[in-house]
């Protein structure tokens, strides 16, 4: 079965018959907002727009199932600030931390990653960005949020990230693959195969994250 998703004029988009997640694109750029629109359509992904912070708060409101938003920081009225992104990224984590936001902007990159990650973004990219590197962003977002919402379930807490504001973002990227990969090997009794496989990555992999962390059967 096709699914289908409407863009901003209400015109349908054949989604494929897989559908991996639900993102709201806040980008007031059309054309750009259209080439983000047909690369995560491609990749199974439904996909709802807005152009400024209101309709995209609306949007939230309204849809429970969006899980990602990728949001430009300079919105109208003020494009040429981070003002309205800003406000965007502060009223949604207070409103609803279920929404793993990626900030996709051309703005001062340094400083408005920093404000980004403060206000609780999840991720920053900077324009222009290559499909590649915005899928594994968005494909980041999905499995932290299938994993917060598995221990929300457990009746564990969610995940809480303590790195400085005056760290940067590196640090702040670290340590959440730090609780994350310490949170599984402990649920899984240090199982290698288990973990990876409830991680969606290779085995390789968490053997690299546990010399990286320096993470052993003894922290459990």
């Amino acid at each position: 079965m096709t699914h289908v998703q409407t863009d901003l004029l209400g015109d349908a988009i054949a989604l494929p018959e897989e559908n991996r997640g639900h993102i709201l694109l806040v980008e007031d750029d059309a054309v750009l907002r259209m080439l983000l629109r047909e690369t995560l359509l491609n990749e199974g992904f439904s996909v709802t727009e807005a152009a400024n912070r209101p309709d995209a708060l609306g949007i939230l409101q309204d849809n429970a199932e969006i899980c990602v938003a990728i949001v430009d920081l300079g919105l109208p009225p003020v494009e040429h600030t981070t003002l309205e992104g800003l406000t965007l990224i502060k009223t949604v984590n207070a409103e609803s931390s279920r929404v793993k936001i990626i900030v996709l902007t051309g703005q001062d990159e340094d400083q408005s990653a920093l404000e980004a990650i403060r206000e609780g973004a999840f991720d920053f990219l900077s324009k222009p960005a290559s499909a590649a590197v915005i899928l594994n962003a968005v494909n980041r977002a999905f499995l932290f949020h299938r994993k917060e919402k598995d221990m929300h379930e457990g009746g564990m807490a969610r995940l809480q990230f303590n790195a400085r504001y005056t760290d940067g973002l590196k640090a702040v990227r670290e340590e959440a693959e730090e609780k994350l990969v310490r949170q599984v090997l402990r649920e899984t009794g240090f199982n290698v195969y288990k973990s990876a496989e409830k991680l969606g990555v290779k085995r390789e992999s968490i053997y690299y994250f546990m010399k990286k962390f320096q993470i052993t059967r003894d922290d459990n």
